[in-house]
This record gives structure tokens, C-alpha cells and sequence, in this order.
């Protein structure tokens, strides 16, 4: 009987460091033989991993020719492509976070709204999703696709205005742009070919890739702790641990003494610890996290 085979779609460029990373927490080490290969390996026989533009995912997805990918839900509408989503991989740390789709002018343009763009030209890598946004705002301007270095061309005088895609905005200020309309938001998506997504087999790799995922990225910005507390200030420790549900409490073979183990979040520890041996904690211990499975 052939042996069965997942093709996964994984996004290269901006994506690509990120989900290998991802992965990786997630239990499946990938690697690319160089950084011209477009078929990395992974340390699973089942699944096929092939490397795409996130811009053109979901349409190979869409068409069957992968059974899943991960891509942005924006190039998902811009392609209007007809895909199962598994799951979403939204993480605020890195690149796999939201992001979003605006409008953005030259700061001494006077044009304030989007009315104001009646009649002229704007420049987009993202054509269909902003020819819909204008044609809803009953607003007729010329829309062209840009190639890359969008923000050049206004600040040139090529285009009146673009549609660029931003996370912080740092980049517009920098080129004396400013936003006046968003367009879209878009997260990282784990989406499947329907077909593909009916395949129980097929179904069932893919839900397990984005259970370890999703654990992956919860773990991101939690920490396990370890500590050994005497039962008179087993209240008091208690009460200074924020947790996911409650800690972890156990009696040691000393009586009177109690191991208590709990999770959270990264960025209270460098308060919290202190706190806790101020509360009479001993032998505490911060560990990294893995995964976080909810």
C-alpha cells in the first residue's frame, strides 16, 4: 500500500523564520539544504514540506496541488481562494503576528479621506482587495500593482497614494506618509484544500501539526516555575502566583514542606520571583516552555 503523504505548504521570506522556529517548538525539525531550495526536510515521513510565497498559498491550496499551507488570511481574500482554515497561528512576538492593510498619503497632501482620492492613482501589491474596499466606498481611482518599494512611489510623486501593509506604522512615518483608512487586518492562517480536509487521514495530520503549533506559540511568552514552600507560608506564596488555572501543589517527604509548580507569564518574572522568596519560596526554579497545549 503507498505510504500516505501530507504536502504542506510553508511561506518563504517574511514568514519563513518564524513558522521554521515554530515547528521546530512544535516537535518537527526543518531544515533547507541552502537558502535557494525550495524543498526543505523535515524529520517526518508523512509530510511533504514545499516552500511558497505566502502571496500565492492558498491557491495552490485551493487547486490541490498542496493539501495545506500556512499563509496570510490577506492573500487569502485577495485570491478569494475557497480553503478549509484548520487553525489560526496569530503570535504578537515575531512574524507571525497581525498586521494590517492601510491607506496611506503623503503628510503634506491634503487629502484627509478617502473621498479626497476620487480620480487618482494608488499602488498596492494587494490590487483586488483594494480595488473592493474603493468600488464600496463608491470611489473611482486607478489601482496598479506595485512590484516592491510602494512607499517609494508616492513619496516620488509616481502614485497619489498606497496601500502598504504595516505593523507598527514606523515605516510610513519614515517616509512622510500618513494613514488615513485600514483596509484590512490579516493573521496568520493553517488552511487545507477542502478535499484534502475531508480525507480522515489527511484531516487528522493536519489537526495534530496545528495542536503542536498552537501549543508552540502559547508557550512563547510563558515560563514554568519550581519552588519548595514550608506550610506556614504556603498561603502566602500562594497568594502572590498568578496561573493558567492553579498551581500545582505536592507534599515533599519532609513534613511541613510542599513543591509547588506553575505557569506564566514571561514578563512578570523578573517582579514575581523576588516576591516569592520574599513570601518565604526556597529553591525556586524558572524553566522555558515548549508547548502549551489548553
Amino acid at each position: 500500500m503507498e505510504d500516505k503523504v501530507l504536502k504542506l505548504g510553508l511561506p518563504k521570506g517574511s514568514l519563513q523564520e518564524a513558522t521554521f522556529k515554530m515547528l521546530k517548538k512544535a516537535g518537527f525539525n526543518v531544515n533547507l539544504s541552502s537558502s535557494r531550495s525550495y524543498f526543505p526536510s523535515i524529520d517526518d515521513s508523512q509530510i511533504q514540506p514545499v516552500l511558497l510565497r505566502a502571496q500565492e498559498m492558498s491557491r495552490y491550496v485551493q487547486d490541490g496541488a498542496l493539501d495545506c499551507g500556512i499563509t496570510g488570511n490577506d492573500w487569502i481574500l485577495e485570491n478569494k481562494s475557497r480553503v478549509a482554515r484548520v487553525t489560526d497561528l496569530t503570535y504578537a512576538k515575531q512574524s507571525l503576528n497581525k498586521v494590517r492593510w492601510v491607506l496611506a498619503v503623503p503628510q503634506d497632501s491634503g487629502i484627509k479621506k478617502v473621498k479626497d482620492l476620487n480620480g487618482k492613482r494608488v499602488a498596492t501589491e494587494l490590487v483586488n482587495v483594494t480595488k473592493e474596499y474603493f468600488k464600496k466606498n463608491k470611489v473611482k481611482v486607478e489601482v496598479e500593482f506595485s512590484w516592491g518599494a510602494t512607499e517609494v512611489k508616492v513619496s516620488a510623486g509616481l502614485v497619489d497614494a498606497i496601500v502598504e501593509l504595516t505593523e507598527t506604522g514606523s515605516s510610513l512615518r519614515a517616509n512622510k506618509l500618513v494613514e488615513i483608512a485600514t483596509l484590512c487586518e490579516s493573521t496568520t492562517q493553517f488552511i487545507a484544500n477542502i478535499g484534502a480536509y475531508q480525507d480522515s487521514w489527511k484531516k487528522a495530520k493536519m489537526e495534530q501539526i496545528a495542536l503542536l503549533l498552537k501549543g508552540a506559540i502559547a508557550a512563547e511568552d510563558k515560563v514554568g516555575l519550581k519552588m519548595n514552600v514550608k506550610k506556614e507560608n504556603l498561603k502566602a506564596v500562594i497568594a502572590q502566583l498568578p496561573a493558567l488555572k492553579k498551581p500545582t501543589i505536592s507534599g515533599l517527604s519532609d513534613d511541613g514542606w510542599f513543591a509547588i509548580e506553575t505557569i506564566i507569564d514571561e514578563k512578570v518574572v523578573r517582579v514575581l520571583i523576588p516576591a516569592l522568596k520574599q513570601a518565604g519560596a526556597q529553591g525556586i526554579i524558572e524553566y522555558p516552555l515548549n508547548k502549551v497545549i489548553y
